[in-house]
């Protein structure tokens, strides 16, 4: 059974040599995800999670929306476990896979088929099995010709239709999703929405950062909202179209 209970998480890190109030202003333009402040020697830091509580059981589907810079992607990262908590506890039970930014675990150099296989191992499979879901990612993708290829000489759209095949050819108790559908073709997102209905059925834990409320709502059935590293539970029926 999968779990991943969040205690009074607080996610902070510092930005060396900020001495001039120009870079300072930078930070905040930028959107930092959280605030920003000072410990000191010129260290800025800022905090991306601030006394974040939760938790998700299996059945729960969760879209995260907020503002660019809200925390979502940090939130994400945190809960795949590349992010540790600096106060607070994390309780993770279950196998993750994650589709987070253009690129992530892949090697550019590589061919598609290569970069296939090297993230499955990644996830902990064998080379006979890895070898055995090489079928259905290739049908899934439609990238055809395009996987012996180096993945630098992909489109993004190319390259989230990669990570998307490999990171849903498998079952695994939480799939992490970061604004898939900012990149690709309409087909593929409505096919890709389609494989994560079949996948959220037959799972345990689902959350998706999207900008896109409407696909929040078919999607999820539980909605939290962030804003500057603080979290909210929304009534899902209740936000917003866009």
């Amino acid at each position: 059974m999968a779990a991943l209970v969040f205690d009074d998480v607080t996610v902070t890190y510092p930005i060396y040599n900020a001495h001039s109030q120009s870079l300072r202003n930078q930070l905040v333009r930028i959107g930092s995800g959280g605030c920003i402040g000072s410990s000191g020697n010129a260290i800025v830091t800022v905090t991306a999670l601030d006394h974040v509580s939760f938790a998700l059981g299996n059945g729960d589907a969760v879209g995260l929306i907020g503002h660019n810079g809200a925390g979502k992607s940090t939130l994400l990262r945190t809960m795949a476990g590349i992010y540790g908590a600096t106060s607070g506890s994390i309780i993770r039970t279950g196998s993750v896979s994650t589709v987070f930014e253009l690129g992530a675990g892949m090697d550019p150099e590589l061919s598609g088929y290569e970069n296939i296989m090297r993230m499955l191992l990644l996830m902990g499979h064998s080379v006979s099995a890895a070898k055995a879901k090489i079928p259905d990612i290739e049908d899934f993708s439609e990238l055809g010709d395009f996987l012996v290829l180096p993945v630098r000489t992909y489109s993004s759209g190319m390259t989230m239709r990669l990570m998307f095949s490999v990171a849903t050819s498998v079952r695994p108790e939480i799939l992490l999703i970061d604004e898939m559908f900012a990149t690709g073709d309409a087909s593929f997102q409505k096919k890709a929405e389609t494989r994560m209905h079949d996948w959220i059925a037959g799972t345990d834990i689902f959350v998706f950062a999207s900008h896109d409320h409407n696909l929040i709502r078919r999607l999820c059935n539980r909605v939290f909202r962030l804003d500057h590293g603080t979290i909210e539970e929304d009534d899902i029926r209740h936000i917003g179209g866009g």
